[in-house]
């Protein structure tokens, strides 16, 4: 019984942090909606957090794009033609980078990247009563802290993963057609995989980047300002911010294929 009751307490603790959560998201898309609560200081927050979080990754991003398409994309073009699957280039590569590898990836790399930076600045924003100082000047901390956050974090995951797909893209086929490993020409890349994606293909690719996305900044923020007195409990609220988002991150990625490919 003992065993049973810790895996109820489990399901239910979880069930409630998933409400909660899906209570922050929606109020943060609640709020994003209606002009008045976006005045000067919000906006400033909010176009600092994409340089931080969107901008200031590209390069990395941009790294790890050219990376994959040379070690994935080259070499597919290289064993399809070997094996005389040509007309297969498109649909696998949509398969493997637009509808898998892209999403998971970038996510994978801002939590790793910001979602952690951005716990221990909320945190030590706790501590050091910046968060109350916010709310005696009239500030809502809500507004002025999470909302930009989550959102900026969405939208700069979305943009990220739509670079590493036309990063990856090109540098395989570039790498590719340099070393003179395909004969497939430019023209016809393009077409295949253009024309290999599909409605549920773009569904997919959106599910996969925005979802999990609007989840890390609301559990990143959440585990922020969960935080209380000591300096300690940063570092920890940054460890399960990072495992949370990961779960969740392969969680929702495992649901939307599922739902994909029934």
């Amino acid at each position: 019984m003992n065993a049973i009751a810790r895996v109820g307490n489990v399901t239910l603790e979880g069930w409630r942090e998933i409400c909660y959560l899906a209570g922050i998201t929606w109020q943060v898309f609640a709020v994003a909606v209606k002009p008045r609560y976006w005045s000067r200081a919000v906006r400033a927050e909010l176009y600092r957090q994409i340089l931080s979080t969107g901008i200031d990754s590209t390069g990395f991003v941009f790294y790890v794009a050219c990376a994959v398409g040379i070690s994935v994309v080259a070499q597919v073009l290289v064993w399809l033609q070997i094996i005389g699957q040509s007309l297969s280039l498109g649909p696998l590569l949509v398969t493997v980078l637009v509808r898998e590898a892209a999403p998971v990836l970038i996510n994978l790399l801002v939590i790793g990247r910001n979602g952690t930076a951005l716990t221990t600045e909320l945190g030590n924003m706790k501590i050091a009563g910046e968060v109350r100082a916010l709310d005696t000047q009239g500030l809502d901390p809500f507004i002025y802290l999470v909302m930009p956050r989550v959102l900026s974090l969405t939208l700069s995951v979305f943009c990220l993963a739509i670079l590493f797909v036309v990063v990856a893209f090109t540098s395989g086929y570039l790498c590719s057609f340099l070393l003179s490993l395909s004969v497939v020409d430019p023209g016809t890349f393009v077409r295949s995989i253009i024309f290999s994606m599909s409605p549920v293909d773009l569904v997919n690719f959106l599910s996969k980047t925005v979802v999990p996305a609007i989840f890390t900044g609301a559990i990143c923020c959440s585990q922020g300002l969960r935080v209380q007195t000591s300096l300690t409990e940063v570092p920890k609220a940054a460890k399960r911010a990072l495992t949370i988002s990961v779960r969740a991150l392969f969680s929702i990625s495992a649901l939307v294929s599922l739902l994909t490919y029934l």
